[in-house]
């Protein structure tokens, strides 16, 4: 879950302590607990490294300045073995004679008895990082060719890592290694990059390079080799990033996370972009199953972890719909244990922003070996997931920098739509009418969610007047159980206070106990065209624990007026098809959470605890 950093140029001079720096900063959203710099400086390497956040370390480099270098590896980490301390804050030197550094992504499952093994040999560690294990690995079998040494190591290693490594013997060169965890080449003109994801030099080039499972790369200032962990000669595929370094930046907002927010309309609006042709029929490009394939599809299970896996939630109760296929929704890190039910007529759709979620990876590798067809819905180019997956559905959301996800939730939600309209279509008849008028339908969102995001002025002042509340409940049926859910999740990561979505119907059975005088409640109410007399009930719901003391905060259509005498807030959305709902109704939710978290004065784009994309089982 840390961000890494890697650069080499043709000159030297500052501009790899700016590289690296800038790309940290691009990448602080991935591990903001320590952060660290080293630089191939003449005939040694020279390091700066802080606990805390990226500014800490800005600081020590203004006192204590690094020599000019163009070469130089980055890391913020977010710590998993030992506490964020200067110590164990990365690089990590190897060896005794200080010339070699190294920064890693990841876990080492077997340091534990490599670390015994080097105590042994008499070595004295700095630190009580697995990272630090592979450093002095490295330095060990380090004989003049830094590529072989890291050949050697990474055989003996176990687990998920991106390790990045200079030496000062090798002043021109960067050599990195991956093993289940994110590494993207940026490639330059007289310089070469490397990165978590391509925001880590986004701001000098937009040609990239995927590193495949298992490989070693070397970058130089003229050069990119990459091989496999046998030794065996790769080739690397190159591609074009869409977006540019403006995309990465607040844009004028005080946060990420609200910039992200009013993104919304067009990250709906790119993910539909082209994906029907002149007719108005869907062609789905990027899915490599074949339709004969898809047609015999019977079983449907989408995998997924936090807001993702409540995308999921919602895509199951639409795509059910509008094609009668079952599906059901499994949490990754608990799908390879619960011997799931596969077979070559189950389609395994996985969904993940970063496209690098271990316990999500894993899911989908299970998934393969049982037999099944697998499906990711992602919205990063490149990533592990999909290149892992037999399809794949790219959401455009841009990129999304604010830990709790907004954007790339909407986007989630649509994709989903979209390959459930998709298989609608490949069914024919019925079938087929349905999914073209949903599309339309579909087609009109983006301008409903900026009406939303225009009229919440009365959210934010609920929310500033909120910021002393302790606990909050979400109330929903249908799709907007887990737009409750997801909303609950918004306030636990933003706000640190107890929150939980529940299932409008399940109150009675329990959960009305935690009503008392004052509580406050959202309820995410179906409109009134909802089927099976939806709306009815969840106006009971309100009623029920208006009687006893909630304070009743109403998401509800335009022209609903059963819920005024109920409600005690009414925020209003534009009408929808019930099942498009989810894309307007999670809006004052994400807004809430923001203006409420702002209000207590806590950081919204680096909430305490967490890291974007959640690389580590």
């Amino acid at each position: 879950m840390c961000g890494i950093v890697g650069y080499v140029g043709s000159k030297v001079d500052e501009r790899a302590e700016a590289v690296v720096m800038e790309g940290l900063a691009r990448l602080e959203y991935r591990g903001y607990d320590s952060a660290g710099i080293a630089l191939v400086t003449g005939d040694h390497v020279s390091t700066a490294k802080k606990a805390g956040k990226l500014a800490n370390l800005r600081a020590e480099l203004e006192n204590h300045p690094l020599p000019a270098s163009a070469t130089g590896i980055g890391h913020t980490r977010w710590a998993t073995h030992g506490g964020p301390t200067d110590a164990n804050a990365h690089p990590h030197r190897g060896g005794t004679d200080g010339k070699l550094a190294l920064i890693h992504n990841g876990i080492i499952e077997n340091f534990h008895p490599l670390r015994a093994q080097l105590l042994e040999d008499g070595v004295e560690f700095a630190s009580e990082t697995d990272t630090e294990v592979v450093a002095h690995l490295l330095a060990k079998a380090y004989a003049g060719d830094l590529k072989a040494a890291m050949l050697e190591v990474v055989n003996r290693l176990e687990g998920a890592f991106t390790l990045l490594a200079v030496h000062a013997d090798s002043p021109n060169q960067v050599v990195a290694a991956r093993r289940n965890s994110p590494l993207v080449i940026g490639l330059g003109e007289g310089e070469n990059f490397l990165g978590s994801d391509v925001a880590a030099f986004i701001g000098y080039t937009k040609e990239a390079m995927e590193v495949d499972q298992d490989q070693v790369v070397v970058i130089t200032p003229e050069a990119v080799e990459v091989c496999n962990f046998d030794g065996s000669a790769a080739q690397g595929k190159t591609f074009h990033v869409d977006w540019d370094a403006a995309s990465a930046e607040k844009g004028g907002y005080d946060t990420f996370m609200e910039k992200e927010i009013f993104d919304q309309p067009d990250a709906v609006r790119d993910t539909l972009l082209g994906r029907t042709d002149e007719a108005g029929r869907l062609t789905l490009d990027e899915i490599r199953i074949s339709e004969e394939d898809l047609k015999a599809i019977d079983r449907i299970t989408i995998v997924a972890c936090g807001t993702a896996a409540y995308a999921g939630m919602v895509a199951k109760y639409a795509i059910e719909h509008w094609t009668r296929i079952p599906v059901e929704v499994s949490l990754a890190h608990e799908f390879r244990y619960c011997d799931p039910i596969v077979s070559e007529r189950t389609l395994v759709v996985s969904i993940s922003q970063s496209g690098e979620t271990m316990d999500t990876l894993m899911a989908v590798k299970h998934a393969k070996e049982l037999g099944a067809r697998t499906l990711s819905i992602c919205n990063t180019h490149g990533a592990t997931i999909p290149r892992e997956s037999d399809a794949v559905l790219y959401t455009h959301a841009g990129p999304e920098i604010a830990v709790a996800s907004t954007k790339a939730f909407l986007a989630q939600i649509t994709a989903c739509y979209i390959l459930g309209l998709y298989l609608a279509q490949l069914r024919g008849g019925t079938y087929a009418d349905d999914a073209a008028k949903v599309m339309g339908e579909l087609q009109e969102m983006p301008a409903k969610i900026e009406e939303v995001l225009g009229h919440l002025e009365r959210t934010r002042e609920i929310a500033r007047f909120m910021a002393d509340t302790r606990s909050v409940l979400f109330l929903g049926r249908n799709v907007g159980y887990p737009i409750a859910m997801e909303g609950a999740l918004k306030l636990k990561e933003l706000a640190y206070i107890h929150a939980e979505g529940f299932a409008a119907g399940e109150l009675k059975h329990g959960p009305i106990a935690l009503i008392d005088a004052g509580q406050p409640v959202f309820i995410v109410v179906p409109g009134p065209d909802t089927p099976h007399g939806l709306h009815g009930k969840v106006v009971s719901n309100i009623q029920e624990i208006r009687a006893r003391g909630a304070r009743t905060l109403v998401i509800a259509e335009e022209g609903d007026e059963a819920v005024v005498p109920f409600a005690d807030e009414v925020i209003r959305i534009p009408k929808s098809a019930p099942l498009l709902a989810p894309l307007l109704a999670i809006v004052p939710l994400q807004v809430f959470s923001l203006e409420l978290s702002t209000a207590k004065g806590l950081d919204v784009d680096q909430p305490r605890n967490l890291a974007k994309s959640v690389t580590v089982e």
